[in-house]
């Protein structure tokens, strides 16, 4: 990506309308930033306005739980736009994902694959973060994906 175009440039490139950023659901800020750092909260997969639900390895499929992770990529850069931090990323420096999974289910890195994948297409190579991909048995909402964020910003 050349260092003229924007964030904004590079969705329209790729094609992508981001969704309107999700309100909180209980008693936090869907974002913090503190010096140059950018700490957001874990956002939800919705994809056509509804939130995915359900364990991957019982009723949603690798694909859809991919779609999921990518929706809340999605909704992260919407979270920067709404609080006019989009054009400041400097690095996505890690995401951390959590998969609502059945025991014996063992795919979460390529589930949150969806939403690394996506931050790479937007930013190039200051998309390319550290990671973690956790199962865990329920998520709020019953969604089947949750993805937190931190970034590096640029400015003060």
């Amino acid at each position: 990506m050349s260092a003229s175009k924007t964030i904004a440039d590079r969705l329209k490139e790729l094609g992508i309308t981001l969704p309107k950023a999700a309100a909180p659901v209980a008693s936090y800020q869907p974002l913090v930033v503190q010096g140059n750092q950018c700490y957001l909260s874990g956002q939800l997969p919705f994809v056509d306005g509804e939130l995915v639900t359900g364990k991957l390895g019982a009723d949603v499929t690798l694909e859809r739980g991919q779609e999921a992770a990518r929706a809340c990529g999605l909704m992260i850069l919407a979270q920067l736009e709404a609080h006019d931090l989009l054009e400041r990323v400097e690095r996505v420096v890690k995401l951390g994902g959590f998969v609502a999974s059945v025991p014996d289910f063992t795919d979460q890195p390529k589930v949150v694959n969806g939403a690394s994948d996506l931050m790479a297409e937007v930013f190039g190579d200051k998309g390319k973060h550290a990671r973690s991909a956790v199962g865990v048995p329920v998520l709020p909402l019953n969604a089947a994906v949750e993805v937190d964020a931190v970034l590096a910003l640029s400015g003060a």
